[in-house]
């Protein structure tokens, strides 16, 4: 049975940056990482639909330890994945990477202080241990996306396609596409498909934010050539967290203030007369959702030279040619793309134990976003929803490296968050309206009413309380493997 000092699971943006923070602070501590399927890359190796892109600037978007160097900071799916797998090759992460390996179960040991771990190989399950479990998985569904059952479906005669899953011989030439969704993978759909589909149709229930931003930002590219890719890069990514941080307190604050703005900027972008309020007036507040981007206006550029068009409306059933909606009027279309979004999976769908009893993930809580109460020697990634996910997978890299180097320092083997404090009351881990987040947020960890439980959606607030903090704060829990099931005395 092989042993690592640390096993992180997941070879996608997260499980690189992991790789990259462990080995720069401990280059003797032995890793390795599991990667269920047979390539690097996660999300941006999975998708594959026409136009895949980043929906925030690769400034932040972008590891902290390494800068991004191309003009477009709104980078294609394909540039992307060059960029996570090159910093993969360059660090020689590529080289501690287990592909087709999927991790099944964990078991925790208290008496030897250590994870077993049961991970799928072919057709066979082999067994691994490790001092510290670190999971990199993402929080959605990598086998299959989210698609309602439509009324009448099997009746249509076209093809239908969830771009998670987009057919690598699909040719859409001439044809009539409908895409139904109206969330950033339909906003990047609709204008990508103009270029060869007779037309495309948004078709969507409700109105998405929508704003227009350049692809390339100019104040990046300019501190560029002044003080080259290091000395920029750190400033352009302040800049930006900056901005979009201003951006996402005013939403809260003044929404009626950004709704009026958003819908003015819509308004200058689409033909005169358009009727903006039915297709790109939300009944939600900004940020109750995370907000759309169109790259350059393409969205709107679409529109207005008339390749695109948006239809609010209901689903009624499909028909043998197309969709018939509530309204009564029916789409014509060849090819339905279901952009209806992602299915949540907890921890990629490991099941969890602790000293023999199963963790009901539902009933643990979140320390500070990355850790699991009762859950020794254990840390995931979960990003921002109002802001780049890398941000915070960069920061819990980070405290990761600072909690196993307090391990290191003071003897200890194991690290466990507890929550004894009776006044904190439980919250939903993603305080956010999305449906691909209601549907599923109830099989998650809990939240808390206050730190350090609550799950920080501040990159400036979590810089402080991650990077600088104290990790024997009180809630954080050490032990040596002697006494690792006694109680563990508090920090004076």
């Amino acid at each position: 049975m092989e042993h690592v000092d640390v096993l992180i699971i997941g070879a996608g943006l997260s499980g690189v940056g992991a790789a990259y923070h462990l080995q720069s602070a401990f280059p003797r501590r032995g890793y390795a990482i599991l990667e269920a399927r047979d390539a690097i890359g996660g999300t941006w190796d999975l998708f594959r639909y026409p136009g895949v892109r980043s929906d925030s600037d690769m400034h932040t978007l972008g590891y902290r330890f390494r800068p991004w160097t191309m003009a477009k900071a709104i980078a294609d799916g394909p540039a992307i994945l060059d960029y996570v797998r090159d910093t993969a090759r360059k660090a020689g992460i590529d080289r501690r990477i287990r592909f087709g390996h999927r991790a099944v179960r964990a078991e925790w040991s208290s008496r030897h202080a250590r994870w077993t771990v049961e991970v799928a190989r072919g057709g066979e399950t082999v067994l691994m241990t490790a001092h510290f479990l670190y999971l990199c998985t993402g929080y959605y569904h990598y086998d299959a996306g989210y698609r309602p059952d439509f009324p009448g479906i099997g009746r249509f005669i076209g093809s239908v396609v969830h771009p998670q899953h987009w057919p690598a011989d699909l040719d859409y030439t001439g044809k009539r596409v409908v895409v139904i969704g109206s969330g950033a993978t339909a906003v990047t759909l609709v204008p990508a498909m103009t270029d060869r589909a007779a037309h495309v149709t948004m078709l969507q229930r409700s109105p998405t934010y929508v704003a227009a931003r350049p692809s390339e930002d100019p104040i990046a590219n300019r501190l560029r050539r002044l003080l080259g890719n290091r000395g920029a890069y750190p400033l352009t990514r302040w800049k930006n967290v900056l901005f979009g941080t201003v951006f996402y307190e005013l939403s809260r604050r003044r929404p009626h203030l950004v709704k009026g703005l958003l819908r003015k900027a819509a308004t200058r972008q689409l033909p005169p007369g358009y009727d903006v309020d039915t297709h790109f007036a939300p009944r939600y507040q900004p940020w109750d959702q995370r907000l759309c981007l169109a790259p350059d206006g393409d969205l709107f550029s679409a529109i207005r030279a008339g390749r695109a068009s948006v239809r609010t409306d209901e689903i009624a059933e499909f028909t043998e040619t197309g969709v018939r909606l509530r309204s009564g009027a029916e789409l014509d279309a060849d090819i339905v793309v279901t952009a209806t979004g992602l299915r949540l999976l907890a921890l990629g769908g490991m099941r969890l134990s602790v000293d023999g009893r199963d963790v009901t993930l539902s009933e643990t809580m979140a320390y500070k976003g990355m850790m699991l109460s009762g859950v020794p020697n254990f840390a995931f990634t979960i990003g921002y929803t109002n802001a780049s996910w890398t941000l915070k997978a960069d920061l819990v890299g980070e405290y990761v490296v600072r909690l196993l180097r307090y391990l290191d320092a003071h003897g200890y083997d194991q690290c466990v968050p507890h929550n004894d404090d009776p006044t904190v009351t439980e919250t939903p881990l993603l305080d956010f309206q999305a449906g691909y987040i209601l549907r599923a947020i109830d099989e998650f960890p809990r939240a808390g009413s206050r730190a350090p439980w609550r799950l920080g959606m501040s990159y400036a607030h979590d810089v402080v309380n991650l990077r600088y903090g104290r990790v024997n704060d009180g809630a954080m829990c050490f032990s040596r493997r002697s006494t690792a099931r006694e109680a563990v005395p508090r920090p004076a």
